[in-house]
C-alpha cells in the first residue's frame, strides 16, 4: 500500500496487490466428540496465521494526461513499449516519456541526416511519418515497437517503471507481426497516469491498521491467558 501511494504520480505505474496464504495447521485432536460422546465429523485444527505469497500487479488502464512533449506516448491497450538497455537487453514499460525506442524489427530507430525530427508525425499504431516541404506525410517504414505478453503479471519488476521477461510471463508477442493480437492504440502527446486510486489505498491502509491492532490484542490476550494458566496452583 505504501509503495502504491508513493507511486501515485509515477507515469505508467501499475497498482500492486499483496496476496496471502495460510500457514501450517496443527492437529489438536483428529477425532472430537460432543457432550453426549458422539463423534463429530470434523477434527480440531489450529492455524498458524498467514504469510505473503506474492505481490501481484494489476495492469489496469490508466488515464491519459496531455503533455507538450514531442516524444511522449501513451498506450491504450495491453501492449508495452520496448526499451533497449545499456547491456543490449530489452526492457518493457508503459511509461512513454522517452526519446529512443525499438522498432518492430527489433533494432534501434534511426533517421537519415536530412530528416528534420521536428516534422515527424505518428499514427495510432506508432508508425512514423515525415512531413516534407510540400506538406505530404511520407511513411518512413519504421514504427515504435509494441509487445504483449500472455501473462503480464509474471513480468519481473526492474524499477524505473521497467519490466523484464521471465519464465512466468512467457515470450513477448510483437504487435503487427502476430495476427492473433488485438493491436494497441498509441497516442502521441499523452502520457499514461498511474492506475493507483488514492481513496482506495487510504481505505486499504485503515483496514490493514485495524487488522494489525486486532492481531496485536489477540496475541496480548493469549499471552495473559497462558501466564494465568502457569500460575495456577492445586
Amino acid at each position: 500500500i505504501s509503495n502504491n501511494l508513493s507511486n501515485i504520480n509515477t507515469t505508467g505505474y501499475k497498482k500492486e496487490t499483496a496476496e496471502f496464504r495460510s500457514l501450517l495447521y496443527q492437529n489438536i485432536q483428529k477425532q472430537t466428540t460432543d457432550t453426549n460422546g458422539q463423534e463429530k465429523p470434523i477434527g480440531a485444527q489450529v492455524g498458524l496465521g498467514v504469510k505473503v505469497a506474492a505481490v501481484g500487479t494489476t495492469f489496469k488502464q490508466g488515464n491519459f494526461a496531455t503533455t507538450d512533449g514531442a516524444f511522449d506516448f501513451a498506450i491504450n491497450g495491453k501492449g508495452f513499449f520496448m526499451i533497449e538497455q545499456p547491456d543490449g537487453s530489452i526492457a518493457y514499460t508503459r511509461n512513454g516519456n522517452f526519446q529512443l525506442s525499438v522498432n518492430t524489427s527489433g533494432g534501434p530507430i534511426t533517421f537519415d541526416a536530412n530528416v528534420d525530427t521536428t516534422k515527424l508525425t505518428f499514427d495510432n499504431y506508432g508508425n512514423i511519418k515525415y512531413v516534407d516541404a510540400t506538406g505530404n506525410a511520407q511513411n518512413l517504414g519504421i514504427a515504435i515497437g509494441i509487445a504483449q505478453y500472455n501473462n503480464p503479471a509474471g513480468l519481473e519488476k526492474m524499477g524505473d517503471s521497467y519490466f523484464k521477461e521471465s519464465v512466468a510471463s512467457g515470450t513477448p508477442r510483437i504487435e503487427g507481426q502476430d495476427a492473433n493480437l488485438q493491436r494497441s492504440v498509441v497516442k502521441n502527446g499523452y502520457l499514461e497516469s498511474s492506475s493507483v486510486q488514492a481513496v482506495d489505498e487510504m481505505v486499504d491502509m485503515i483496514v490493514t491498521q485495524r487488522a494489525y491492532e486486532m492481531n496485536s490484542k489477540a496475541i496480548t490476550a493469549s499471552d495473559e491467558m497462558l501466564q494465568q494458566a502457569n500460575n495456577l496452583r492445586s
